[in-house]
């Protein structure tokens, strides 16, 4: 399924196959010999999302952009099944296997690879060639690479980031951050009732 969102439609080259349970919204364009396959979402949230060629999305995989963080995913990458990929830039040749989270402002080099349930934090920069291991969490810039049972270690990195901040516009400590969370958020959402269908 396709959707006009924001006056923005998606522009898929002919030779990109996209399976009719996928849905493609907004400032999306994707490239020659693509396949994005059932129950993928691909959605421009107000910033714009780029697939190069040959970009494999697998079943019910997410990939989404927001006004502030833009997608750029290179050629040559795969991107497993349930993985989210959210406003960050993939260059070419890489894997991001099964389950893997992909953050915003997250920069991942060629040829990485993200195996199985890793994590890419927020604003975190993988060099050319990392490998962030099963279930482990890649943080910072520079990176540092945390199995999840260094908790303490991950949370002091990842407090840095400061993801309420970098993402919503809204201080950690705010009292009523998650009411002030969901009620910008969803105000932002609810620009979908204007989508049309395009198919």
């Amino acid at each position: 399924m396709r959707f006009e969102h924001l006056g923005a439609s998606p522009r898929i080259h002919p030779e990109a196959v996209v399976s009719p349970t996928a849905v493609i919204s907004g400032d999306v364009t994707i490239g020659a010999g693509c396949q994005i396959l059932h129950g993928a979402v691909v959605t421009a949230e107000g910033g714009a999302i780029t697939l190069g060629e040959h970009v494999i999305v697998m079943e019910n995989a997410l990939i989404r952009a927001t006004a502030a963080t833009p997608v750029h995913i290179g050629d040559h990458v795969l991107v497993g099944p349930m993985a989210s990929v959210s406003g960050a830039t993939i260059a070419d040749e890489v894997f991001l296997a099964t389950g893997t989270r992909v953050f915003n402002g997250a920069r991942i080099g060629t040829r990485s690879e993200v195996r199985i349930n890793a994590v890419v934090h927020l604003r975190t920069v993988l060099p050319p060639e990392t490998v962030v291991p099963i279930g482990w969490v890649a943080v910072g810039d520079p990176v540092q690479l945390l199995s999840p049972d260094r908790h303490d270690e991950i949370w002091a990195a990842q407090r840095e980031l400061d993801f309420p901040g970098y993402v919503f516009g809204l201080d950690r400590d705010t009292p009523d951050l998650m009411v002030q969370l969901t009620e910008r958020y969803g105000r932002g959402l609810a620009r979908h009732e204007q989508d049309r269908r395009l198919e």
